[in-house]
């Protein structure tokens, strides 16, 4: 019989492996109707869905390898991450989804919800001020005016698989939606910046892009996340994650 293995768990979701089936148990039947709605809508490799019984979704695995994690040390040629730009551009130029109670951000509230969380983060003494004062002028330039796309919306570097030079998968659609197609560029290169040029050469050279726009939200991603992963069981402080992403901005 095959182990069971945690791949990750906490009190909002986990997900567990055997064999070749994930099973991601919800307690937000929301996030698993839109993982499910996006991933049929999405013009890139994606999980194949077995069977779906609330609160529970299992999934096949896909082939192939990640090329690294936050924390970890990168792999893949140039090539593979030019691949991953290249599939991330795919998805960002593809018909702007209609997923279920999902509607794009607000530039207004993220800013507010920034703000407070600065505040909290220097109150409860978790950070240093002059690194959350210093990180929030960074972030500044995110807070914008953006086109939405089909955005992954937490295109993590261990959400995208490749097989050589080939995307075989991506995975984990729950934040699916409308959103800046610079914050999943952000997001996928987050702790790894010796790869952005990688990256957008798949990605393509006619594309919009800031890369100062991109510096604010591995700022801002990091500031917000923080304290959500202290509290949930992970470690931000962890050499090359999130707080070191903060760190690099001074």
């Amino acid at each position: 019989m095959d182990e069971v293995q945690v791949v990750v768990a906490h009190s909002e979701r986990a997900t567990l492996r055997v064999g070749d089936v994930f099973l991601k148990v919800d307690a937000d039947q929301a996030r698993i109707d839109i993982e499910v709605e996006a991933m049929a809508l999405a013009p890139v490799p994606t999980p194949e869905v077995l069977w779906r019984k609330p609160p529970v979704l299992a999934i096949a695995a896909v082939p192939g390898t990640t090329l690294g994690r936050l924390g970890g040390p990168s792999t893949g040629s140039p090539a593979a991450w030019a691949a991953a730009g290249a599939a991330i551009r795919k998805l960002h130029d593809a018909p702007l989804p209609r997923l279920s109670g999902r509607a794009g951000r607000d530039v207004d509230a993220l800013a507010v919800e920034l703000d407070a969380e600065c505040e909290v983060l220097v109150a409860s003494g978790l950070l240093p001020a002059e690194l959350v004062t210093r990180n929030r002028q960074v972030a500044e330039a995110a807070l914008r005016p953006w086109a939405p796309a089909f955005t992954h919306g937490d295109l993590q570097i261990a959400h995208v698989f490749v097989d050589g030079d080939e995307v075989t998968g991506v995975i984990d659609w729950s934040e699916a939606g409308r959103g800046d197609a610079l914050y999943d560029l952000a997001t996928f290169t987050l702790g790894h910046e010796e790869h952005l040029d990688d990256v957008l050469a798949g990605y393509g050279s006619d594309a919009d892009v800031d890369p100062e726009v991109i510096h604010a939200w591995w700022s801002l991603r990091s500031l917000l996340a923080v304290r959500w992963l202290t509290e949930h069981g992970f470690d931000p402080f962890l050499p090359g994650c999130e707080v070191d992403v903060l760190r690099s901005r001074m």
